[in-house]
């Protein structure tokens, strides 16, 4: 990464100094629900996404070790090719951003990031690039890669177990990374 600039969406106490290595497991634990661990390389839990898979109202919650409601997911409902979430701070409906597939009906399933902002422009703040399909993400802000995201298929993926291996840049907020790791597999999955 280019910039020292601190990126921070969720919050600043989910940013560090150096390149953070983070590794997510998911397990679908019933028909309708699914659920996503976060452990850093030692095996500390850092974050918990719970949710359901298939319900009319898609919602993910990301919560810290103790519990406590860090950010919420919601997919917009509106009848549309390009699938949009919004982002809120903890359980509120105070929107952080929102998240747009960049087109309708593409084998890679591009995401557009905008900041809430009362100064919209057309331009997107972040850029999620890849699919699952292709085993590799990576989120971009302008010109330069802030974190990358791999997808190892095992015979537990046939299973309903998943996992993947982030790499956070230095001072980018790894729980919006996190996120947007949630919401390309909630899309790659519609």
């Amino acid at each position: 990464m280019a910039s020292d600039e601190m990126i921070k969406v969720v919050g600043d106490r989910f940013c560090v100094p150096y390149t953070m290595e983070l590794l997510v497991k998911k397990k679908i634990q019933s028909f309708s629900n699914s659920h996503y661990d976060v452990f850093d390389t030692t095996g500390n839990i850092l974050l918990q996404v719970d949710g359901g898979i298939w319900n009319l109202q898609k919602k993910r919650v990301i919560k810290d070790p103790a519990g406590l409601p860090v950010v919420t997911l919601r997919e917009k409902q509106a009848i549309s090719w390009k699938q949009e979430w919004q982002m809120h701070e903890g359980e509120s409906r105070h929107c952080l951003c929102s998240v747009k597939r960049s087109g309708g009906f593409n084998i890679k399933s591009n995401l557009d990031v905008h900041l809430a902002s009362p100064y919209k422009d057309a331009a997107c703040d972040f850029r999620v690039t890849g699919s699952l399909a292709s085993l590799s993400i990576k989120v971009w802000r302008g010109n330069s890669i802030i974190a990358e995201v791999t997808h190892s298929y095992t015979w537990g993926s046939y299973k309903g177990k998943e996992c993947f291996k982030i790499k956070v840049y230095p001072e980018v907020d790894y729980a919006f990374i996190v996120a947007l790791l949630v919401i390309m597999h909630e899309n790659d999955n519609a």
